[in-house]
């Protein structure tokens, strides 16, 4: 569903080309300012909210390849200031309607000295945070343009306690446990870099609208200092970016609130992409799924045909069997393919042909006739100069067969060698294969991805992705500690969804790993399913462990797509609560790091009306190592003057839907939430 821009305001404020002594942006309320200067020619910008100092005057330009430094000296050609008000209604989301508002100020840029080379500096200031993007307009002698280096530098004012993953040399892979450190004791980082400065600002660094250009990490400029420069994923010779003018870089965005919720509510980076630019987004459908998957990451199943092979006719029928009767609109089915067997090989695996005990085309047709979305698999093993020579007939053959969806994998050092998964090839890469789907009417689960950058407002049939360590780390590692997943809303999932796959009831699989275990209570796993967003939600254990369990019933009550989003509490890497309303209907959840925690929720904030709320919780005996199973199931009254009080256990969570009463309850005898803590219900 793509819809114009329903308010456009562009106010034009005309200032004088003297940067010398400075020019200042506000927000809109006037909290945050962007100070401008060239100091001495070069350009330099400061940031300030609330008066105090976020980062320190730094510099901005790029080292050039065979030719000299684009970075001054310059001196001010013009200067505007525009203000943008607009509203716009994305395809899917987690509300259905953003309000943007900034203002965008443009310096235009000339050497001083020959050969009188052009640039922009192009800043947008919001009430959430800072925004600038470079612009190198169209001009003799720079047909071509080889960036060695980005000369961006985040100078931050004050230290503070943050949390990362490690960039540097580490451009393959965003699957690695966030360290938490001072901000000064970072040498490198990958974005988003998430941290809490000394009084107490909340700030989080990230790109948006990664295009045509090579991914941004972080490293450390000068030893023992809070002075940062931006590190460009390389190519195999060196260059940065290969490019030409006209060109416009990727916005670098600096987040800022007062609380951790703060950069929950912070939508800049979507606003800073492109409007949709499908002239039709219907057919793109959010939706809960399951798939043929965690079976091989715990040994019950091979990818590969055999006697314990998953994605036969038979075991694909029985899923789809299963979430035809609990409402589970989709089924991802690995390993149906030929070449599992020769993994890693060049051509190994046929995106076309399937294992003997496979009939791809009669599945399908199962699937179609229930109603469910079969969602295809390609995984490349990072092979891309071989998968690009597939993608057309790939996808088409998808096509043909009505298949709406597909999940793409990219495990592996990327071919050719010397290319990474996060440099200006692999991000053209995934963006040509963003388009060759949406011709095809076929949405992506982008697996080992480029980071998110908002590019799903543009082309919203790029739906969820991995890109950071997800649940399957706890099948055959040390597992994702309690606070792993506390710490993700605060960090990866502010560059936009992902597909962690939540939703494990048999925490321990004693049956196929006996050295493993999912470190969580089972409250908190069916929380997760609504605090870690995405569009496309997969309830990923097997279903034979949600058979006769009444948990399973917030799962298959549970909406994707929603109308309004309240971030009620959090602080990172402790706990978080977030509710989600689909039309009258609410669904909350509360997770916890490895501590116990009480909650104190005011229900005045999501309801007007008498409603009830079924509440899935952890009990007092409740602990995610020792003892992860037991759950408190029960069905409330609630009223807007009640309180929600409720414990989460050591690595727990809480789920709840709260719903109008129906017909048949009218006049039933609810106890009131208010009347007792949630885990003294009704046990199942």
């Amino acid at each position: 569903m793509n819809k114009a821009l329903l308010l456009s305001l562009l106010i034009l404020v005309s200032c004088k080309p003297q940067l010398s002594n400075r020019i200042t942006v506000s927000s809109p309320d006037q909290k945050i300012q962007v100070e401008l200067k060239l100091n001495e020619g070069l350009p330099q910008y400061t940031i300030l909210a609330d008066g105090q100092s976020i980062i320190r005057p730094s510099g901005l330009g790029f080292r050039l390849r065979n030719q000299p430094d684009l970075a001054g000296p310059f001196q001010l050609v013009n200067s505007n200031t525009v203000l943008i008000n607009e509203e716009w209604e994305p395809a899917w989301g987690q509300e259905n309607l953003i309000h943007s508002i900034s203002r965008k100020i443009t310096l235009e840029l000339k050497e001083e000295l020959a050969p009188y080379r052009q640039l922009n500096l192009i800043f947008r200031v919001f009430n959430d945070g800072v925004a600038f993007r470079y612009e190198i307009p169209e001009q003799a002698d720079l047909d071509s343009l080889f960036i060695l280096e980005e000369l961006s530098e985040f100078n931050f004012a004050n230290d503070g306690k943050s949390w990362w993953i490690q960039g540097g040399h580490a451009f393959d892979t965003y699957e690695t446990l966030h360290k938490v450190s001072p901000l000064s004791e970072i040498d490198s980082a990958n974005t988003p870099l998430t941290y809490i400065t000394h009084n107490d600002f909340y700030i989080s660094i990230h790109e948006a609208n990664l295009t045509d250009y090579a991914g941004m990490t972080m490293k450390k400029s000068r030893v023992d200092s809070l002075s940062f420069t931006s590190n460009l994923v390389p190519w195999p010779d060196g260059d940065r970016v290969k490019t030409s003018a006209p060109m416009r870089s990727p916005w670098r965005t600096i987040c800022i609130g007062r609380t951790a919720t703060d950069l929950l509510r912070s939508r800049m980076i979507l606003n800073l992409n492109e409007p949709n630019q499908l002239p039709d987004a219907d057919w793109i459908k959010p939706m809960k799924y399951m798939g043929i998957w965690w079976g091989m990451h715990i040994n019950k199943y091979t990818w590969v045909q055999g006697e314990r092979h998953g994605a036969t006719t038979e075991n694909t029928k029985r899923y789809i069997d299963f979430a035809f009767e609990h409402g589970i609109q989709g089924v991802l089915v690995e390993g149906w393919n030929k070449g599992w067997e020769d993994w890693g090989k060049d051509d190994a695996l046929q995106f076309k042909e399937a294992y003997d005990d496979f009939d791809i085309a009669e599945v399908i047709e199962y699937a179609k006739e229930k109603h469910i979305t079969f969602i295809g698999h390609h995984e490349t093993t990072a092979n891309v100069a071989s998968y690009e020579h597939q993608l057309e007939s790939a996808y088409s053959f998808y096509d043909s067969l009505g298949v709406s969806a597909i999940k793409t994998g990219y495990v592996g050092a990327i071919k050719p060698e010397g290319h990474f998964h996060y440099g200006q090839w692999m991000v053209e890469h995934f963006r040509k294969v963003v388009k060759l789907a949406a011709r095809h009417h076929i949405s992506l689960d982008v697996h080992e991805p480029v980071k998110g950058t908002g590019i799903e407002r543009t082309w919203p049939n790029m739906m969820t992705r991995e890109g950071a360590r997800g649940q399957e780390w706890n099948a055959w590692s040390e597992g994702n500690p309690p606070d792993h997943t506390t710490i993700l809303p605060f960090t990866r999932l502010l560059a936009g969804p992902m597909d962690y796959t939540p939703g494990i009831f048999d925490i321990r699989f004693d049956r196929y790993k006996s050295d493993f275990k999912v470190h969580s209570t089972l409250a908190k796993q069916i929380a997760l399913m609504l605090v870690l967003y995405s569009p496309m939600q997969m309830a990923a254990d097997l279903p034979e462990n949600y058979e006769n369990q009444p948990a399973f019933k917030f799962i298959k009550d549970l909406k994707v797509d929603w109308d309004e989003t309240l971030y009620l509490e959090g602080e990172i890497g402790e706990y978080v609560t977030i509710a989600r309303r689909y039309e009258d209907e609410w669904f909350l959840g509360a997770i916890a790091n490895e501590n116990a925690r009480e909650i104190e929720i005011s229900i005045d904030q999501l309801i007007q009306d008498e409603m009830i709320a079924e509440c899935y919780v952890d009990t007092d005996e409740t602990h995610w190592d020792s003892n992860p199973y037991p759950i408190w199931i029960g069905s409330y009254k609630v009223t807007p003057s009640d309180i929600l009080n409720a414990r989460l256990a050591e690595g727990g969570g809480l789920a709840m839907r709260i719903r109008p009463i129906s017909k048949d309850e009218m006049g039933q005898d609810f106890v009131s939430i208010s009347e007792l803590r949630l885990d003294q219900g009704v046990k199942e």
